[in-house]
């Protein structure tokens, strides 16, 4: 490796073969992350499994790019925002039902019908978790990537 790109923490600019397959494949990583997200109501997975299917989209693009050019395709500010709308979503809904008349995190007064309130208040919890996850992920990869050594 050259002394730049170990530098900008990627792989060589010459090794073209991954960053076409990486170009490929992150698009697949995200669409499966999303499939593991909205599925978790009915089947295994949901928003932990699907955040951290995600961030390792974006971890995988720091290490084959370099992680300046992650943190442009994903700012830190914005991730940093993301940490806190995902706890403030999951939070919100535990709330929203508390002054609805129920239990922190009852969901069956979220919607018209209790079945209808439970399919809202899960899918609304798991993409809260998913997106706290994903962004805290992606956090801790830009610190210890992007430190000095």
């Amino acid at each position: 490796m050259t002394e730049s790109s170990v530098r900008e923490g990627g792989v060589r600019s010459s090794n073209m073969v991954l960053r076409v397959v990486c170009k490929l494949l992150i698009p697949f990583i995200m669409l499966f992350a999303l499939y593991v997200q909205f599925h978790g109501d009915y089947g295994p997975g949901g928003g932990f499994q699907a955040g951290v299917i995600f961030s390792a989209a974006i971890i995988l693009y720091g290490l084959i790019f370099g992680v300046h050019n992650a943190m442009r395709v994903a700012p830190p500010k914005v991730v940093r925002v993301l940490i806190a709308a995902g706890v403030l979503l999951y939070a919100g809904t535990g709330v929203a039902s508390l002054l609805l008349g129920a239990n922190f995190l009852d969901y069956d007064v979220l919607g018209h019908e209790a079945v209808e309130g439970q399919h809202l208040g899960i899918l609304l919890i798991e993409f809260g978790v998913g997106t706290t996850v994903a962004a805290v992920m992606t956090t801790i990869y830009f610190a210890f990537a992007s430190r000095q050594r």
